[in-house]
């Protein structure tokens, strides 16, 4: 037990003194990972709406496919980015590898398969008569994404949290194309490797503390508007 305590006591004391790595890696975990849940939130929710609503030649085949990469390790997504990122990969002109901007990337092909997965089930058990409803009105595609959106919102809401959950605490990608560069682009999860592999186990603790509180405060955060919507 001890070193758990001791684990949770130097969490305080790196969160008080200031500590700039852990704070830099805080900062860096939290940026990829909203920049990764907000793009893939923006192109996640339309697809999931198309794959849930409407029914096209191999729709089977799609919904498979989508529901395997949420399978896929994070190992070998930061391995497919690397290989498009590097400089004989067809991306490697952008120099983008060892940046946020390629951890961000890595992380949206993490999330992506989870918004587009969990909303497509949330469009499919939305009551169908809402779009004979809306059909009736004269509404067009769009008005219907939009309402079907508002109708699966706590739904919605549950993919998002589930999505920033997996990105949050991945470290596959983030060590891969992201390269651990201390203050550009280390994250929590890959400090805490980096501490750990050097065996010092009660900051990988830490850090790990830190990480967990993170996560909390972020899915506080989206419990309390879940609840104000409902008022």
């Amino acid at each position: 037990m001890n070193l758990f305590t001791d684990g949770f006591d130097q969490a305080i004391d790196l969160l008080i003194s200031g500590n700039t790595s852990v704070y830099s890696a805080i900062s860096t975990t939290i940026t990829v990972s909203s920049w990764s849940l907000m793009i893939s939130l923006l192109i996640g929710l339309p697809l999931g709406f198309a794959l849930g609503y409407y029914n096209f030649p191999g729709k089977s085949i799609v919904r498979t496919f989508v529901d395997t990469l949420l399978a896929l390790p994070t190992v070998v997504i930061g391995l497919i980015a690397y290989t498009m990122l590097s400089r004989s990969g067809p991306l490697g002109e952008y120099n983008l590898l060892f940046s946020q901007e390629a951890i961000i990337l890595g992380q949206i092909v993490l999330g992506l398969p989870i918004i587009i997965a969990l909303t497509a089930t949330q469009v499919e058990s939305v009551d169908k008569r809402l779009y004979s409803s809306l059909k009736g009105l004269g509404a067009h595609s769009f008005q219907i994404l939009t309402a079907t959106l508002i109708e699966a919102r706590f739904g919605i809401m549950t993919a998002a949290m589930t999505a920033y959950g997996r990105i949050i605490t991945e470290i596959g990608i983030s060590m891969m194309v992201g390269g651990n560069i201390k203050y550009h682009t280390r994250t929590v999860t890959t400090a805490i490797a980096l501490e750990t592999g050097k065996g010092e186990f009660v900051t990988g603790i830490a850090l790990g503390l830190v990480l967990f509180a993170v996560a909390l405060i972020v899915n506080i955060a989206l419990s309390m508007l879940k609840r104000s919507w409902t008022q």
